[in-house]
């Protein structure tokens, strides 16, 4: 197995097998190698520096109703709430104050922004903020749309695929949504010039080995800029409340694979992985992740836009994130910096 890490640090890539019998025999030695190897690719490539994406959640609106997720349409106890496009600019206007150099602008596939709505939101930070990054991450859009929003001025866009296996996809969502649809949205965005993420959940509900190997390999053949990954939390008003969690064992394990096969990949260390373990976005930096997503929404709509039970931060004011996280980074021997952290391989 060592000889797998070896050869997936120097060829970036393995067979469909070889993939399968390192996820299979996984064990803590095997994962701190894994690990010391992964950080010696990210630190050749970014340092110590870690990126801070100011996330701003504007709808939990969404006509979806994928089965994992707390904003699906059919839960009736979400409290719904959309934020204005003067609330978005002062959420920047917070984030620039205290160095956020990208804003990430989220939320459910809510049709009361229109497509000129959101152009004119987008050209509008870019306006007031020109030396900021500006991240979507709004679903599933036609072509037209997602052309529109990047001449308006998005830089990135991040669309989890959730899962490349097409059974398991179909066990996570509804029919009308399709796997099919979802991988050519992300050929769609990086032909279009984004800079493009997808990415999946670790240990959902009928996940396999299998699955989890599909994913790896679709990853390698997208090249996406950024990797978003992160254990499956259930929520409690979904069909799948009663399901386990994802392991941080596991989804740190993927986290250095991915930093193998893509060493200039921009990679999180997501709020999930710290809502599951008290360390665990510190435990995700040490495993080759670079990125951290403190939260810039409103205090008051922090607690509504709940994908999953127990999500961390959300009585936080955005300076405590910023500060708390510095804090954090920093006991690790890492350092958050003002930068818009952009790729350091496009293409």
């Amino acid at each position: 197995m060592i000889n797998l890490i070896d050869k997936l640090s120097t060829e970036h890539n393995l067979s469909y097998d070889e993939m399968y019998r390192l996820i299979e025999n996984r064990n803590e030695e095997l994962a701190n190698y894994l690990f010391e190897k992964a950080r010696q690719v990210r630190i050749l490539h970014y340092g110590y520096d870690v990126y801070m994406r100011g996330l701003i959640e504007f709808t939990n609106y969404c006509r979806n109703d994928c089965y994992y997720c707390g904003i699906r349409k059919s839960n009736c106890n979400s409290d719904r709430y959309r934020l204005s496009k003067e609330q978005m600019l002062e959420c920047c206007d917070t984030g620039y104050e205290l160095g956020f150099r990208t804003f990430v602008l989220q939320g459910g596939e809510d049709g009361y922004y229109t497509d000129e709505m959101l152009a004119d939101i987008v050209s509008s930070i870019k306006v007031k903020y020109p030396d900021c990054a500006i991240t979507l991450s709004l679903g599933e859009r036609s072509y037209e749309s997602y052309k529109l929003l990047y001449e308006a001025g998005a830089d990135r866009y991040l669309l989890r695929h959730e899962t490349a296996n097409a059974d398991h996809y179909s066990k996570l969502h509804p029919p009308i949504l399709s796997l099919e649809n979802r991988k050519q949205c992300l050929y769609n965005l990086k032909e279009i010039g984004y800079q493009v993420g997808c990415g999946f959940m670790v240990g959902s509900p009928f996940q396999t080995t299998e699955c989890l190997v599909d994913d790896l390999m679709f990853i390698k053949e997208l090249e996406p800029h950024m990797v978003g990954i992160g254990p499956f939390i259930p929520h409690k008003d979904t069909p799948f409340a009663d399901k386990p969690s994802g392991t941080l064992d596991l989804t740190l394990f993927l986290l250095g694979i991915i930093r193998l096969m893509l060493p200039y990949v921009l990679l999180p260390a997501t709020t999930a992985l710290g809502t599951i373990h008290p360390k665990g976005r510190e435990l995700g930096i040490l495993a080759g992740a670079n990125v951290v997503m403190p939260n810039l929404s409103p205090r008051e709509v922090r607690n509504k836009y709940l994908l999953y039970d127990n999500k961390i931060c959300t009585g936080d004011e955005a300076a405590e994130c910023r500060m708390c996280l510095t804090r954090r980074i920093e006991s690790i021997g890492y350092k958050l910096v003002v930068s818009r952290g952009d790729c350091k391989k496009m293409g």
